[in-house]
């Protein structure tokens, strides 16, 4: 490979794409999950969930596009199997078809963990002065709190 000179030093990108790695994992991980339930959730709440997991995977499966090109960017292979993401991954899979109530509590799990990782890429970036990977990261971050926000918002009254 041609050697990369973006101005970023090689030990700070490796540490970077490292770091978006667990983030790229922890995302795709989420994905599965929450495609999984929108696949499977049932209640008195089902067109509701059904409608908001769909929209939640649908951007989350365009964001881990652009993790795994970052990673790309920084020099360093984007892992890509189930095999890489449940070693990397903070989110474990949920056996069997979690309860409506419970899918939600879940997903907001996952959601925080999803910020918690990229809290911690983002200080990596910036102490490298990454701007690139900390916008992308703090783009995620956003987005996941709010998303783990509207679904706590959910479970306030039952």
């Amino acid at each position: 490979m041609t050697s990369i000179n973006i101005g970023i030093k090689e030990q700070d990108r490796i540490a970077i794409a490292e770091g978006l790695k667990r983030l790229l994992a922890d995302s795709y991980t989420l994905y599965l999950q929450t495609h999984n339930f929108h696949w499977n959730v049932t209640g008195k709440q089902f067109r509701e969930l059904h409608v908001m997991f769909e929209e939640h995977y649908n951007e989350m499966a365009l964001a881990v596009d652009e993790v795994a090109e970052r990673i790309r960017t920084l020099g360093l292979a984007a892992p890509g199997t189930y095999k890489a993401f449940a070693e990397l991954s903070a989110i474990k899979e949920v056996d069997g078809v979690p309860s409506s109530s419970e899918m939600v509590d879940i997903l907001t799990q996952g959601h925080e963990q999803v910020v918690r990782t990229a809290r911690e890429v983002l200080k990596i970036a910036q102490s490298a002065d990454d701007e690139s990977s900390a916008s992308l990261v703090s783009d995620r971050m956003r987005v996941h709190e709010k998303t783990a926000w509207m679904l706590r918002a959910l479970r306030e009254n039952g």
